[in-house]
Formats: structure tokens, C-alpha cells, sequence
């Protein structure tokens, strides 16, 4: 079924490592420190862009460009400390990029994370050679769910966009991907399939990768 798209662009937070439990709760304990009100419920949906914007939105026109990088970078160390114990990849996930570069797939990252956080579990977990290009947020102007992210991918795999497909695990996610051109296959976790009902570029929903139709 999915092998028919000649690339793969795997989101990373919560599509690959089911971290996004964590960059909420990392977020919430700074926003929380510098006065904002926002309950866990709240931040989640504010869990989408770059740093710099998450904060903007949070705080418009609090902090400088500067500030929002150190505070933002604050809440990645944070994270990465508290996320390292629990760090594996999403169930199924190490088979399917195997049988996927097996059969010639391309594939690659394409995500709001910073390079640092996309280091540190493609590293860790032994995975960088699956990837023939990383998209992060120090790499594009405009974030999901601007297009930029997925576009920069297939033109770094030389692909059209047609012949690509996106794994997402965010509504956000999956309007980049539809503004890509991009079908999408959506990996359950902080969502719900009926947040995602007003995508018609979705062709599969699962809770991990174990019995994904590659073939």
C-alpha cells in the first residue's frame, strides 16, 4: 500500500519517539514560571511551530528575539533530561524503516524541532543512516503548518511531492503536509482521529508502525 510513494517524511515528536508528553509538560512548567495561565490541556494545542513562535503566541511582544531563543532552549535542556530515561522508538518503528530502505525508499525528517533534539534521538537510537535529509526548525524561515518543512525534504531527496509520503501525529502536522501536496498517514497519540477529520489528504490512522500495509 505505502510503497508506492517513492519517500517517506517522518515528523519526529510524537510520529517517531512518543515524547510529546513530555515537551508539554516542559513547556508548561516555563510558561507557568514566567506567569502564564495555561493548563495542560491548553498547551498541548500550543505544542506546534518553532519556539520562538509557541512564545510569541503565548506572550506577544514580551520577549525579544534573543530572549525567546534562551528561554526556548531552557525548555529543550529540560526535556532532553527528563525524556532520556524513557527514550525508544514508537513500536514497529526500527522494522518499518528497515523494510522501507529495503525496498529503495527514500526517506526523511522534517520537523519543528530544533537539530539538537533531532540529534539526540536519531543518535541514540543508531538511526541516522535511514535518512537521506533532515528538515529542522533551524533549517526553514516559515514552520508547519506553512509547507516549507515538507517541500524542503523532497527537494533535498529530489522527489516531487506527489511521490511523498508524511508521517504526522499533529492536526498542524498534517495542514503542512496538505499544503505540501502530501498524502498522510497519521500515528495516534495526544490526537484523536476526529481532530483530523477535516483533512482529506489523511489515507491511514494507527496507534504505532507494527502492522502498517508497507506492501
Amino acid at each position: 500500500m505505502f510503497s508506492s510513494y517513492k519517500g517517506f517524511l517522518f515528523d519526529l515528536n510524537g510520529t517517531m519517539v512518543n515524547d510529546m508528553p513530555y515537551h508539554i509538560n516542559a513547556w508548561h512548567k516555563e510558561i507557568s514560571a514566567l506567569g502564564g495561565k495555561l493548563t495542560l490541556e491548553e498547551m498541548k494545542h500550543e505544542c506546534y511551530g518553532k519556539n520562538d513562535e509557541l512564545l510569541e503566541r503565548v506572550f506577544p511582544g514580551r520577549f525579544s528575539m534573543e530572549e525567546k531563543i534562551k528561554l526556548g532552549n531552557d525548555k529543550e535542556a529540560l526535556y532532553r533530561v527528563e525524556f532520556k530515561p524513557h527514550l525508544k522508538l514508537i513500536d514497529g518503528l526500527a522494522d518499518f524503516l528497515t523494510s522501507a530502505a529495503k525496498q529503495n525508499i527514500s526517506m526523511a525528517i522534517g520537523s519543528a524541532a530544533i537539530t539538537e533534539n533531532i540529534n539526540f534521538v536519531i543518535d541514540n537510537m543508531n538511526i541516522r543512516h535511514f535518512f537521506g535529509a533532515i528538515v529542522s526548525a533551524n533549517n526553514v524561515i516559515k514552520s508547519k503548518p506553512h509547507p516549507e518543512t515538507f517541500l524542503k525534504c523532497a527537494e533535498m531527496l529530489a522527489l516531487e511531492t506527489k511521490d511523498c509520503l508524511v508521517f504526522e501525529d499533529t492536526p498542524k502536522g498534517v495542514e503542512c503536509a496538505w499544503n505540501a501536496g502530501m498524502k498522510a498517514v497519521v500515528i495516534l497519540g495526544e490526537h484523536t482521529k476526529e481532530e483530523f477529520s477535516s483533512f482529506a489528504n489523511v489515507i491511514f490512522f494507527a496507534n504505532d508502525y507494527t502492522h502498517l500495509p508497507l506492501n
